[in-house]
């Protein structure tokens, strides 16, 4: 696997501060689980952060500090419960890196998926509500509408491959869309394209018909 997209600096930052979107962060620990290149820059931001806490200054906490923090750690493992786990070692078999695997529950067999129009599918997952994060399944051959972008889009390619007017994205691949992209991205011929997708505002669709059905497909 040759993988010729990769994640930006401020994706990588944002991902080993712990900043990102929940959607974000399963979009991007996918993609580093099978990416050497962006799994290498990941672990260099986290030592540098490591380091910067090691140099850090001490300070004096007050009385109920302990109890504040233990409060905010309870909270955290409630609403981290499901996040995405990295991995350092990361299984290979099947379609599903280990962090999406383990997120779903399985493999593209464990996928419930839902029509979206021109034969494409998609299947939402949950997370946090600051953004959204679906596996969409384009048949070989066929495409998504012609759309822009309001916020980010980040798309990961899992299965097949596919073009858009900025270039072609294959297993492992990322694209990383803002508000300057217009694009209709079509899948390869040979293999339906699976991808993992997630986006912080809806898209913006060229015709009306995709227009229409945006706030039912929540995108």
């Amino acid at each position: 696997m040759s993988i010729k997209h990769h994640l930006t600096e401020g994706l990588i930052m944002g991902y080993s501060a712990g900043t990102l979107p929940e959607a974000f962060n399963l979009v991007i620990a996918t993609h580093v689980s099978l990416c050497d290149d962006c799994r290498a820059r990941v672990e260099s931001y986290d030592a540098l952060g490591g380091a910067m806490l090691d140099n850090s200054a001490t300070a004096t906490l007050g009385s109920g500090a302990l109890d504040a923090t233990l409060a905010l750690i309870a909270a955290g493992d409630a609403e981290t419960a499901d996040a995405p786990r990295r991995d350092s070692a990361p299984r290979t078999s099947g379609v599903f890196p280990a962090p999406l695997r383990d997120y779903v529950g399985g493999d593209l067999d464990s996928v419930k998926w839902r029509p979206a129009g021109g034969g494409v599918k998609q299947a939402l997952l949950a997370t946090s509500k600051d953004a959204t994060v679906r596996l969409i399944q384009i048949p070989a051959g066929a495409k998504v509408p012609d759309h822009g972008h309001q916020g980010t889009e980040l798309t990961l390619v899992l299965q097949g491959a596919f073009r858009d007017e900025t270039a072609r994205f294959g297993r492992g691949d990322i694209e990383v869309a803002n508000e300057e992209l217009q694009h209709t991205p079509v899948a390869e011929e040979g293999e339906t394209c699976i991808c993992l997708a997630a986006t912080d505002a809806p898209l913006k669709f060229k015709d009306l018909l995709p227009r229409m059905a945006q706030p039912f497909l929540r995108i």
